[in-house]
C-alpha cells in the first residue's frame, strides 16, 4: 500500500500529476488545493497518498498536506461520496472552510460544491460533525498539517496507519505514546511497528 511519494515532479495539470521515483513515473489525482501549491516541474515534491483499490484499477490519490488527506478520508467514509467528488469539495473549499461549514452545519456553503446536492451536504454535516469536533476542538487551529507540521515523521506514519485501515484519532493517540516511549528516533519503520503493537492492544 502506497502512503507516500517523493520524487520529481514531472508534469502537472489541475486534476492529476505524474511523480518520477527513480524512473518510475506514478499518475497521481489530486484537488486543486494541492494543484495550486505544487513546485515547477523537475522539482522534488513529497505527496500523502492514498491508494483506492478497484476490481478493474488502483489509483493513487496525492496531497501536499496532512489535513487534505484527512479530511479527504473523512469524505469518502461517507456513504455515497466516492473520490472523484471527494477531490471536488476540496477543489472547492478548504480545509479550514470545509471543517467550520461542517461543524456550523452550513448546508448552503457545502452545496456551493458541483456535484453535492442538499441531501448530499446535509448528509455530510450530520455525519461528520461529531467526529471534526473530536480531531479539532473548537478553538483549535486547523491549518495544514493538522497541527503536527513540524514532525514529518510524525505525519507519514499517520498516513500510513490510516491508510491500512486504522481510525485517525486512535493512530494519533497511539503515536503520541510511541513518541513519548522515544521510538521516533527508530525512523519510519520502527514508529509504524511500535504503533501497530500499540494499536493492537486496544
Amino acid at each position: 500500500m502506497i502512503a507516500l511519494l517523493t520524487g520529481l515532479l514531472a508534469f502537472k495539470a489541475p486534476a492529476l500529476v505524474t511523480v518520477d521515483v527513480h524512473g518510475v513515473g506514478y499518475e497521481v489525482l489530486i484537488p486543486l488545493s494541492t494543484y495550486y501549491a505544487l513546485p515547477n516541474p523537475s522539482e522534488s515534491v513529497t505527496l500523502r497518498i492514498h491508494t483506492h483499490v478497484r476490481e478493474d484499477a488502483i489509483q493513487l490519490y496525492g496531497f501536499l498536506t496532512a489535513a487534505e488527506k484527512e479530511a479527504f478520508l473523512l469524505l469518502t467514509g461517507i456513504s455515497g461520496i466516492g473520490p472523484k467528488l471527494g477531490l471536488s469539495v476540496l477543489s472547492t473549499l478548504s480545509v479550514r472552510d470545509l471543517f467550520s461549514a461542517i461543524q456550523a452545519g452550513d448546508i448552503e456553503k457545502l452545496g456551493t460544491v458541483s456535484g453535492v446536492g442538499k441531501k448530499s451536504a446535509a448528509r455530510i454535516a450530520l455525519e461528520l460533525k461529531d467526529k471534526v469536533a473530536r480531531l479539532h476542538p473548537a478553538g483549535e487551529q486547523v491549518g495544514t498539517e493538522t497541527g503536527r507540521s513540524e514532525n514529518p515523521l510524525y505525519e507519514d506514519a499517520l498516513s500510513a496507519l490510516v491508510n491500512l485501515g486504522y481510525r485517525p484519532p486512535d493512530v494519533k493517540e497511539a503515536l503520541k505514546r510511541v513518541e513519548k516511549s522515544g521510538a521516533m528516533a527508530q525512523g519510519l519503520e520502527g514508529v509504524i511497528r511500535e504503533a501497530l503493537k500499540d494499536l493492537a492492544k486496544g
